[in-house]
């Protein structure tokens, strides 16, 4: 892992050739002082995105990395694939749909970089305080995390949020599935890790539409929180064993 890059911006993208043009433009502005490389994963798009994408690296954004899935492999396996191509230390990932404001990430890096003498911070979570969906998917949402919390009790007000800054050795340790990416925060905290909520942004979609419908996300969603919630009771990583001299 190369030590010049600090943070790597991890962007999942499944048919959003219309946003990633700005999305990329905002990212540079941005990190126009950070040592920084972005890596978008086109996930199986059917438009112009994979297009998109090679003309925007010609054009001149020479620390965009391009991946390609042929078919739709889903977010959480498009963010595992992007991290272990990952060169920073820190992974940011921002959702494909401009919903994000990569205007957040500095704060992000400055609250990381205050904590460096904790090695146990490795999660900053965003959470969406504006947040600019339809009634019905920020119902749908409400709903989620409610349920999560009780059960997870993983102290995070909106594990949705695309929107987070991760320690990439942390994030790799991490017990990979499908739908993971919903449940970081409570997987940070199985192994451990000290987590910190951030207030960011959030914006209305300008382009393309939204993969999933608010009940594919429900019933998605349902299934993974009891499979997570299994798994936090099985483990053991909050013991350590303890060397005895003699």
């Amino acid at each position: 892992m190369s030590q010049d890059i600090f943070v790597s911006v991890l962007i999942p993208a499944k048919n959003e050739a219309n946003n990633l043009k700005p999305l990329l433009e905002e990212i540079r502005v941005a990190l126009a002082d950070e040592a920084y490389e972005i890596i978008v994963v086109d996930d199986g798009s059917t438009d112009a995105t994979l297009q998109e994408l090679r003309q925007i690296k010609l054009n001149g954004l020479s620390n965009l990395r391009i991946l390609h899935h042929e078919r739709s492999l889903g977010q959480s396996t498009s963010l595992y694939h992007a991290a272990q191509q990952a060169r920073g230390r820190w992974l940011a990932t921002l959702d494909g749909d401009g919903q994000n404001d990569p205007a957040d990430i500095p704060g992000m890096l400055a609250l990381v970089r205050d904590e460096r003498g904790r090695s146990d911070v490795q999660l900053v979570a965003g959470h969406r305080v504006n947040r600019r969906d339809t009634a019905s998917k920020r119902y749908a949402s409400r709903f989620a995390n409610n349920l999560r919390s009780r059960l997870l009790k993983d102290s995070t007000p909106d594990t949705g949020c695309g929107l987070k800054l991760i320690e990439r050795e942390a994030f790799l340790r991490l017990p990979y599935f499908d739908h993971m990416h919903r449940f970081i925060p409570a997987l940070i905290q199985r192994h451990n890790g000290r987590m910190i909520v951030h207030p960011v942004n959030h914006r209305p979609r300008t382009a393309g539409v939204s993969k999933y419908g608010n009940l594919d996300r429900a019933l998605v969603g349902i299934l993974d929180l009891f499979g997570v919630w299994w798994l936090i009771r099985r483990t053991r990583l909050n013991t350590h064993a303890q060397e005895i001299e003699g």
